[in-house]
């Protein structure tokens, strides 16, 4: 269970442990976390699902280390272990690739150069790892053989290691790019004491008493930038508008109430939302502006993919599910086709669509939701987001802030 003092598993960097079959990974991974997190065993396929540890690095912060199933698993199921494993990459901020120091130099390394090409076809930051060293004194031969077949020049590394767990850390934060989180949320349409007002969602989705996820991020972003923050529902928009001396800089609303909010606000206040905010935190806002005009293009006979990161059960009047349909269909004709996902179900073929819609994805760290544009551009689909579709629906696109 979450705590309030806990970073969310999103907004942690996610490294991934790969390789095949007992060649360390889980080993490696229990080590580099002091206590076990893993289940290791000599059987091979021991890790089925991909096993998540959350926790703190020096140097690089909060962090998620994942292990995966071995990438040559065999089998109907091991064809669905490594399905997982394939969608771990997606998520993965950096990988670490672990070859058992007992393969053999001949090996031509087939499995390992497909997932190292993927690696960099996708801008995933690679580790090479020679695991189990301990076994094999003479590597010399692999590592040579390694660096000549992938690329990679590889490190060594045992479990027996003295040390390995401050050894492994710099190898970390030698590999990881700098800044990797140094994106901020809102504060960078404001300046320090600036007051922004933020129109706040009541979600039916969220639990009683419980700010959903984008609004707590936006608030610690905005402290976090020196301003003033002033709260209020949207059915009291106008009572904090006139309990301010002067016009907030900025005022971030609700998605869904976006032509209310645009009717009421001062000439000199910015606009946006929390989705909107969202989708530039996580995403390519770009890519979600340009998706949202291809809006116009839709008819009666199209096909919309609407895309959640959250797997609740949907409640009434849910903006997914109910709110966003209705208003493409009222636009469009009641017969256009409008298919849901959640979670990390995402179609292999999005080629029959139209248009992706995806949520604010709080949930999906940005290399994840990178991935899903990627996919997207890859099948000549356009992809945007809740809050910049609703603002496009609205007509008030060009008129918010990201």
């Amino acid at each position: 269970m979450s705590t309030l003092n806990e970073t969310p598993r999103s907004e942690r960097v996610h490294i991934a442990f790969f390789g095949r079959r007992n060649s360390g990974k889980s080993s490696l991974i229990n080590a580099f976390a002091g206590h076990k997190v893993a289940l290791v065993s000599d059987v091979a396929g021991t890790t089925t699902d991909p096993v998540y540890k959350s926790m703190e690095i020096h140097g690089i912060g909060p962090c998620v280390l994942i292990d995966t199933a071995g990438y040559d698993d065999e089998g109907m199921l091991g064809e669905m272990r490594v399905e997982l494993t394939r969608r771990v990459l997606k998520e993965a901020d950096a990988a670490v690739l672990l070859i058992s120091s007992e393969t053999d130099p001949a090996d031509p390394l087939t499995l390992e150069k497909e997932w190292v090409d993927t690696m960099k076809d996708t801008g995933t930051p690679v580790l090479c790892i020679l695991s189990r060293s301990d076994l094999n004194r003479n590597s010399a031969a692999l590592a040579a053989a390694v660096q000549e077949k992938l690329g990679l020049e590889p490190e060594t590394a045992s479990v027996s290691d003295k040390g390995i767990t401050e050894r492994l850390r710099l190898l970390l934060l030698r590999l990881l790019p700098e800044n990797l989180f140094a994106r901020t949320i809102a504060s960078h349409l404001v300046n320090p004491g600036d007051t922004v007002l933020l129109v706040m969602p009541q979600d039916i989705q969220a639990p009683q008493g419980r700010l959903i996820l984008p609004q707590v991020q936006t608030i610690r972003d905005l402290l976090d930038g020196s301003c003033v923050v002033v709260s209020a529902t949207a059915d009291r928009i106008d009572d904090a508008l006139a309990a301010l001396k002067a016009p907030p800089a900025l005022i971030i609303t609700d998605s869904q109430v976006f032509p209310m909010v645009y009717s009421k606000k001062p000439a000199e206040s910015a606009l946006t939302s929390f989705s909107v905010l969202m989708a530039a935190y996580k995403g390519d806002i770009n890519a979600f502006v340009a998706g949202a005009e291809t809006i116009d293009r839709l008819t009666a006979d199209s096909r919309v993919l609407i895309a959640e990161a959250c797997t609740h059960a949907p409640l009434e009047e849910d903006i997914g599910r109910v709110k966003l349909p209705r208003m493409l269909k009222k636009r469009f004709g009641e017969s256009l086709r409008v298919d849901h996902v959640s979670g990390k179900d995402f179609p292999a073929d999005l080629s029959q669509y139209d248009l992706i819609i995806h949520c604010g994805a709080c949930m999906f760290n940005r290399r994840y939701v990178l991935s899903r544009i990627a996919a997207a551009q890859a099948a000549g689909v356009p992809i945007t987001n809740y809050g910049v579709a609703i603002a496009k629906i609205s007509g008030i696109i060009d008129k918010v802030s990201y």
